[in-house]
């Protein structure tokens, strides 16, 4: 698993133990309860999986950047990127943040933006251009507005890192 998800764990792990209580003991605690009948469920479908897998994800980022680069308000952070592999990158971590396979191996997103936000002044008005552009694309695509919300909360999740906040 990637450091930066191990991180991430951790620190859930961190935030949702009681004060004074190690995971280990909360581990213990959870194992000894019976589960209820909402916990013996079967889990929701990722939203990896609701908007159709790989396959799903492969045509929304190619459609998605063909839209981005036809925008004036955020190309020119592309101008001189390898869009093969950008597109690549981008696949990978989607399918990482939306509950697929962890595949993704890129740079963790404060590092991977920082230039972009020092040299060519990426801001909010920026992202916010880059989440409506992907809801765009999804719409574009039949997915339904609920699964559309979920991928502009996903995409809320890395604006402070993405902006170096």
């Amino acid at each position: 698993m990637k450091k930066t998800s191990l991180t991430l764990i951790t620190a859930l792990v961190f935030l949702a133990a009681p004060a004074g209580q190690s995971f280990s003991a909360m581990h213990t605690a959870a194992q000894s309860q019976e589960p209820t009948a909402a916990e013996t469920k079967s889990p929701e479908p990722s939203l990896y999986a609701q908007l159709g897998g790989e396959a799903a994800v492969d045509a929304a980022v190619d459609r998605f950047y063909a839209k981005v680069l036809a925008d004036d308000r955020v190309s020119d952070f592309f101008e001189g990127v390898d869009m093969q592999r950008q597109a690549a990158k981008q696949k990978e971590f989607l399918i990482f943040a939306f509950g697929g396979p962890v595949t993704y191996s890129g740079q963790d997103m404060r590092a991977a933006h920082a230039h972009l936000v020092e040299e060519k002044g990426l801001s909010d008005m920026h992202f916010d251009a880059i989440v409506e552009l992907l809801g765009e694309t999804l719409r574009e695509m039949g997915v339904e507005e609920n699964l559309i919300a979920q991928a502009a909360a996903v995409a809320e999740i890395v604006r402070e890192p993405v902006l170096n906040k």
